[in-house]
């Protein structure tokens, strides 16, 4: 090809030994990984706009097949892995949050009961630590699912059907776990808090149900349900989103659909914890 330039020998040998053998400086590797990172944010933001656009002006379009898939993604990932979260969020409630509650009662802080609860659970650990179930639970089965279809050329089948693939197998999934995700978050904060009493009812500290529900109301304001709801749908959108683009977004083969469902999981827990930290930059604000 007229205005390649190729490299002496020289010029090889010399650059090999100034960066060793497959090995580069640390600020090329780093810089490498900053373009991949805004190239693979810029392919889900595009991902991210075209199925709100599909959701927004095809929700209403093949009813009798959509709706029934979005049931059965929120039985998925929601009724299915409501005795998990139930577990985890008895555990969390009556050992991470009980403790801390008798703790304060030893050192004569019990008034701000209320307010570990909310923080703690409310804020923090309930919206995460469901996200991270689903995900662990139905976003790598997602990854894989998807995978396979897109592999075995199923998309494509569907496409040469003239069937939209993200109306049939994105806009399903994204809704449902959303959905789910918000429902579920609730759900664990009631069991947390249910929990929590527990251990400080076994623990004999002089504090009523009334007086425990009402700290925790007193401590709530209208924007922690706001937040609550808003960071839950979030993140199950951007579970959703993530485990759905790596799964179609590119050509796959069978024997890469594992490494995907690995770098799906990694991206929506560092998305979720990113998302996380703006949320708990408001309320410091």
């Amino acid at each position: 090809m007229t205005g390649t330039v190729t490299s002496s020998p020289e010029t090889d040998e010399s650059t090999s030994q100034m960066t060793g053998p497959g090995k580069l400086p640390f600020s090329m590797l780093l810089g490498r990984m900053i373009i991949r990172s805004i190239g693979t944010l810029h392919e889900l933001v595009a991902f991210s706009l075209i199925t709100l656009s599909v959701t927004l002006l095809k929700f209403n379009r093949s009813k009798a097949v959509v709706h029934p898939i979005i049931r059965s993604q929120i039985y998925l990932a929601g009724i299915r892995l409501v005795p998990l979260v139930g577990m985890v969020a008895l555990m969390t409630g009556f050992i991470v949050v009980g403790q801390m509650i008798s703790l304060f009662s030893m050192i004569g802080a019990s008034r701000y009961t209320g307010l570990v609860m909310v923080v703690a659970v409310f804020r923090e650990l309930g919206p995460l630590m469901t996200a991270m179930m689903v995900l662990a639970r139905v976003g790598t089965s997602t990854v894989i699912e998807l995978g396979t279809k897109r592999a075995m050329g199923e998309v494509e089948a569907l496409e040469a059907l003239g069937i939209d693939s993200i109306h049939y197998l994105v806009v399903p999934r994204v809704l449902g776990l959303a959905l789910s995700i918000m429902v579920l978050t609730i759900y664990f904060i009631l069991i947390s808090m249910v929990s929590a009493y527990m251990f400080v009812f076994m623990q004999d500290i002089p504090m009523k149900p009334g007086a425990f529900v009402n700290q925790i109301v007193e401590a709530l304001h209208i924007s922690d349900f706001l937040m609550l709801v808003l960071k839950s749908f979030f993140f199950g959108t951007i579970i959703a989103v993530v485990t759905c683009y790596e799964g179609l977004a590119r050509p796959i083969r069978l024997g890469d659909i594992s490494s995907a469902a690995m770098r799906a999981v990694m991206k929506a827990i560092l998305f979720c914890v990113l998302l996380d930290a703006v949320f708990i930059l408001y309320w410091m604000v």
